[in-house]
């Protein structure tokens, strides 16, 4: 008997079972209905065979619910169609959500021994592609306007400017901000295509491309005498921890990871062991400079926070804003000064001073490209100056 899957009428004859009912759609590759109850819509399955292991292969394609019954069966046969034709490009088996591709990337990183960019990645899909609806599609059928939608979203949303008070503002996202979000998700998607889960990356590659110019230079300046100022009106703790900011242009995030062993006090040493670089890295410091440190390290147990809070917990973003931004405020600085304008001061006057732009790189643990995107306009200045000098 001729079971017509492609007719609301034809459905409507089928008799509830186990087994799902098929119809052809070219040689080895079938679209099939289990029907289940008799007044059940059912799930269509999308059925492959693969001649080299002689089985065949299934896929749930769902119920097609949202969509009038007379459509039914043309969206089963798409959906099967695209199955086929991602099999035939030698996709894998295992169908991936954009949720799960993001996983198995942060995975992937931990794997490679870089756990705090690791947790910085997943804490951006937490916040950014998890909420989404974009987090549940399968990756042979996410689209363009997919990651478009979720995009323009991204760019969107509003920071809130001190949440504390009582009418917090909002501002526009930095796209530097949106730029490494994207990043991220272009990454895990990148890996789930070179693993074959999914055979094209049409969907992201252009819209998920990086926006061009949006890391501007980092202009907020403190020179000596204001970084002092800064300094003198913290209190006592967060002076600390401005101060060690001042001496060593480390990210303040790296500043607050290290612990009292990260100094060894008698090579004069100091291993950064938590930044975006990922590995560690040991800088050796000038007498003054290793003098601080020791102090600081003295008497602590060497697992406990080298620089520490008043009640000795380890500094992280939220516990010195606030007070960073009271203190700029004390000192008659800018009210939009934060803790890493301390490190950009601190690189500037190493680059202005006539250190090379690679060590400059290694001691700050980013890359030499990094340094001359954002400081090099330094060093053009001074040599124009210098060539100025020469003229008659």
């Amino acid at each position: 008997m001729i079971r017509r899957l492609d007719t609301v009428e034809g459905r409507g004859r089928l008799q509830a079972r186990r087994a799902p009912y098929w119809q052809k759609l070219s040689t080895g590759c079938h679209v099939g209905l289990r029907k289940l109850a008799t007044n059940s819509e059912g799930t269509w399955i999308a059925q492959a065979y693969d001649a080299a292991t002689q089985k065949q292969t299934r896929r749930s394609l769902g119920t097609f619910g949202e969509l009038s019954a007379h459509l039914r069966f043309d969206a089963a046969k798409k959906a099967a169609e695209a199955w086929f034709e991602h099999l035939g490009r030698g996709g894998s088996l295992d169908t991936l959500t954009v949720r799960e591709a993001c996983e198995e990337y942060v995975a992937s990183v931990r794997t490679k021994g870089r756990e705090a960019t690791a947790v910085d990645i997943a804490a951006r899909f937490k916040r950014r592609v998890y909420t989404e609806k974009i987090a549940d599609i399968d990756l042979p059928k996410l689209t363009r306007k997919h990651i478009e939608a979720w995009r323009s979203k991204l760019t969107a949303i509003p920071v809130v400017v001190n949440p504390h008070a009582k009418k917090p503002k909002t501002r526009v996202r930095a796209l530097s901000t949106v730029n490494r979000d994207m990043a991220a998700l272009r990454a895990a998607l990148n890996l789930a295509h070179d693993n074959g889960a999914v055979t094209s990356d049409m969907a992201w590659r252009v819209a998920l491309r990086r926006i061009e110019n949006a890391d501007g230079r980092r202009d907020a300046y403190l020179d000596r005498a204001q970084r002092s100022a800064l300094i003198a009106n913290s209190p006592p703790d967060l002076a600390l921890f401005l101060q060690g900011l001042s001496v060593i242009p480390l990210r303040p995030g790296a500043l607050a990871s290290l612990k009292a062993a990260s100094f060894e006090k008698r090579l004069s040493v100091l291993t950064i062991g938590k930044d975006k670089t990922g590995g560690d890295r040991r800088i050796k410091l000038p007498k003054q400079t290793s003098t601080f440190f020791g102090a600081q390290a003295m008497n602590k147990l060497p697992s406990a926070p080298l620089l520490a809070r008043g009640d000795g917990k380890p500094w992280d973003k939220d516990s010195w804003k606030k007070p960073v931004r009271a203190a700029a405020k004390a000192a008659g600085l800018s009210d939009d000064i934060t803790a890493y304008a301390m490190r950009h001061s601190t690189i500037t006057d190493l680059v202005t001073g006539g250190l090379d732009l690679l060590t400059v790189a290694q001691v700050s643990g980013t890359s030499v490209a990094m340094i001359e995107k954002h400081y090099g306009h330094l060093r053009a200045e001074h040599a124009a100056a210098a060539l100025a000098a020469l003229a008659l």
